[in-house]
C-alpha cells in the first residue's frame, strides 16, 4: 500500500475536467486508488464520487493506492495532481 497527501492548489478545487481525467487515468491501473477529503472517501475511478468529496482550494487530500502496480500508479497520480490540481 502506498499513501501520500496532497493540498489542492487549483482555484476551484476538484472540478469536472480534472476529475474526469483523473478517473480515466486511474482506470488504467491494476491497483485501486482511493481519495479521502473532508471526512469522505471515494474510489478515484468514479467521477461523481470524486467530485462529491467537495475538495476546494487548500483542501488536503489523502491518496491511497493498493495493488500490483501501486508504486507506478502512486507516482503517476501524484504527478497528475501536481500538474492539474
Amino acid at each position: 500500500m502506498k499513501q501520500f497527501n496532497y493540498v489542492i492548489t487549483d482555484e476551484v478545487g476538484i472540478h469536472a475536467r480534472p476529475a474526469g481525467n483523473l478517473s480515466k487515468l486511474c482506470k488504467g491501473f491494476a491497483s485501486k486508488v482511493t481519495i479521502e477529503a473532508n471526512g469522505k472517501s471515494a474510489e478515484a475511478t468514479k467521477l461523481m464520487a470524486v467530485m462529491q468529496l467537495g475538495a476546494k482550494k487548500d483542501t488536503e487530500i489523502t491518496v491511497t493506492v493498493e495493488g500490483d502496480d501501486e508504486e507506478n500508479a502512486a507516482n503517476e497520480v501524484e504527478a497528475f495532481l501536481k500538474e492539474n490540481l
